[in-house]
């Protein structure tokens, strides 16, 4: 028995990197799985249905479900396609990890319109489109459901010569952030994923030579994210999730109050908040992303 029989989820991006131990995952724990991929190079150029059919194969061969999809998370047809295959081979939509994206990776200075549209519209527009169709069919079925969307810490926290990426998964988690709060109401969960993972996507931005591959590998973060498709994680919702390796972080933002003065009085002086602002400046946050704390 696994934890997700009976469940039928759909996977974008499935046919490499994280989105195929997504799915192989999702099988092995039961699920059904329809396994989507353009089969597209990096950067979103091309498309072959090879990706999507080999992951499919390997489902089948350890006695699971699938079936492939090889539509275009961009195109609004296409996310409306893929979410109707789920209900019309497997009954129901039930989980949604939506995980399809491409990197156009160039320093600010010499990032084009095209770079930057083709990114935002693959992973904020592919994401918002995906999650629509099955977020829509889940209240037509009326039993609630999972939903996963996939952010970055370049989105969450920064990187260099990622400006188009970082914006584009800020979007995605700021969107989540809204959603969740309404899919409440449906029993629909909606929680993110910020992963640090070794795939196709990200080989060349890792130190090389220090076993990254290993260390990092894609199915290491397969684990909490099917784990959020299960009834166990139904509480669950509203959350951000940094997985690397076999760690998971639960990220949660605090605020620190720097000025303030009753609002009764006028506003502050322009030199006065700039002094204030400063007085405790060596002791605000210092690193590249939050510092982990026990509970």
């Amino acid at each position: 028995m696994g934890l997700l029989d009976g469940k039928v989820a759909v996977v974008t991006g499935a046919g490499g990197g994280l989105g195929e131990t997504h799915a192989l995952l999702l099988a092995k724990e039961g699920a059904a799985v329809v396994v989507n991929d353009l089969g597209g190079a990096r950067d979103g150029s091309g498309g072959s249905a090879s990706m999507a059919d080999q992951v499919v194969n390997k489902i089948k061969a350890a006695g699971g479900k699938a079936v492939a999809d090889y539509g275009n998370v961009a195109s609004e047809a296409d996310a409306q396609a893929m979410v109707k295959r789920a209900v019309d081979e497997f009954g129901k939509i039930d989980f949604m990890i939506a995980n399809a994206g491409i990197l156009r990776d160039k320093s600010f200075k010499n990032m084009t319109n095209d770079m930057w549209d083709v990114v935002v519209d693959v992973h904020l527009r592919g994401t918002y489109l995906t999650v629509k169709a099955a977020y829509d069919q889940m209240i037509e079925q009326g039993e609630g459901g999972s939903i996963v969307v996939t952010s970055s810490t370049s989105g969450l926290i920064g990187n260099f010569g990622q400006t188009n990426y970082g914006a584009a998964k800020a979007g995605i988690a700021g969107f989540a952030r809204c959603l969740f709060q309404e899919g409440a109401k449906y029993g629909i969960r909606v929680n993110i994923l910020a992963p640090a993972a070794w795939s196709r996507l990200t080989e060349d931005i890792f130190p090389q030579g220090q076993n990254m591959e290993e260390l990092l590998s894609a199915d290491k973060v397969s684990p909490i994210v099917v784990w959020l498709g299960s009834d166990e994680a139904k509480p669950v919702t509203g959350r951000t999730f940094l997985v690397q390796g076999n760690s998971v972080t639960l990220l949660s933002w605090q605020s620190h109050m720097l000025a303030t003065k009753d609002n009764n009085e006028g506003p502050w002086d322009v030199t006065e908040v700039g002094e204030t602002v400063m007085q405790h400046f060596e002791n605000w946050p210092k690193g590249p992303q939050p510092t982990p704390r026990e509970f």
